[in-house]
């Protein structure tokens, strides 16, 4: 009798019928959920040929036949390297989408094509936040199997996701805004807050310097895109200060880093797409940008001042000298934000 094969160690069996190859070799693979099942890998003339095929692949499971690789064969080893790699909220975010593509676990991975992974994204039922995560998985898997050699064309290129609707007009409501400040300690929430309490743009804060922030005058000086938005100041709202003090205190270059480094456009949607799956919101930076405005003007604040934060040419703002009389208005105005 042979020695007992440890456990999910794989098996050899033999075919019945007249083969040249009889003995298929059987391994476990688990999908996502942790659900087992037998997937042959390859086949032997002899027993012994099998047996050293098995071990083979035990000691590297990839060196028996790239060819057979499956998607969730893929992910775990790229779950394995490459996803401790990623920020805390990346990481959620992309486990999040694996699981949006359920449909082509077992299948091998080097024979999915764009329209499978399109169909992943279009068809998961969610928002474009969701979507684009997905897009952004099949990217990192696409990069590591062709590093493996595991294929030679990135699939993954061809696929799209529904742009962030810059134009979307839906503020957060209040209960989602007091959701975030239930979680504020969670990573990226910060990110979002401040959103709601500067009104700035997604690109404004991303590209914000450390050295733009006066933490004496509690101020941020900056802005993009426009004559209007270049170079405004924005109070800081008192709720917001601790964030942007703990963030200034790292000294790096950028306000907002992740390791130290600036924040992508692309790599921000994925941090703030994993905050909005904890609340249970569908929003964008824009909206947050929008929801701000919306609040001022709500609590009837000043039109010039409204203009003067959010950076809008207005007939009311002539030459924007902010002077210690136009700094005290804009800080009342922040102030109506509670």
């Amino acid at each position: 009798m042979g020695r007992r094969k440890p456990n999910h160690y794989g098996c050899v069996t033999k075919l019945k019928g007249n083969r040249s190859r009889p003995w298929v070799v059987k391994v476990t693979v688990y999908d996502a959920e942790g659900h087992g099942k037998q997937v042959p890998i390859d086949y032997a003339e002899t027993e012994e040929q099998a047996n050293i095929i098995l071990a083979q692949y035990n000691d590297n499971p990839w060196s028996i036949d790239r060819n057979k690789v499956t998607l969730v064969d893929l992910y775990q080893r790229w779950a394995k390297i490459k996803l401790p790699k990623m920020g805390q909220a990346s990481q959620g975010a992309m486990k999040s989408a694996f699981k949006h593509c359920q449909k082509y676990y077992g299948m091998k991975y080097r024979s999915i094509r764009a329209y499978q992974m399109q169909d992943c994204i279009d068809n998961c039922g969610r928002g474009y936040s969701t979507q684009a995560q997905i897009k952004v998985l099949w990217g990192h898997l696409d990069e590591f199997a062709f590093e493996c050699d595991i294929i030679s064309k990135m699939y993954s290129q061809l696929t799209t996701a529904p742009p962030v609707p810059e134009t979307s007009r839906m503020p957060f409501t209040p209960e989602q805004i007091a959701a975030l400040w239930e979680i504020q300690d969670e990573p990226w929430v910060d990110t979002v807050l401040v959103f709601l309490y500067t009104g700035f743009r997604l690109m404004e804060l991303l590209n914000m310097q450390t050295e733009q922030v006066d933490l004496q005058q509690k101020t941020f000086q900056g802005g993009i895109k426009t004559a209007a938005g270049k170079g405004r100041i924005v109070p800081i709202h008192p709720k917001i200060l601790p964030f942007v003090q703990a963030w200034a205190q790292h000294g790096h270059k950028y306000l907002i880093t992740a390791d130290g480094k600036k924040l992508s456009k692309q790599k921000y949607y994925e941090c703030w797409a994993e905050v909005m799956d904890r609340i249970g919101a569908d929003k964008t930076p824009h909206e947050a940008r929008h929801t701000f405005e919306t609040s001022l003007d709500n609590a009837k604040a000043n039109r010039k001042c409204i203009d003067l934060l959010m950076g809008h040419k207005s007939k009311d703002v002539g030459n924007r000298v902010y002077n210690h009389k136009t700094l005290e208005q804009l800080r009342e105005t922040i102030l109506l934000l509670e």
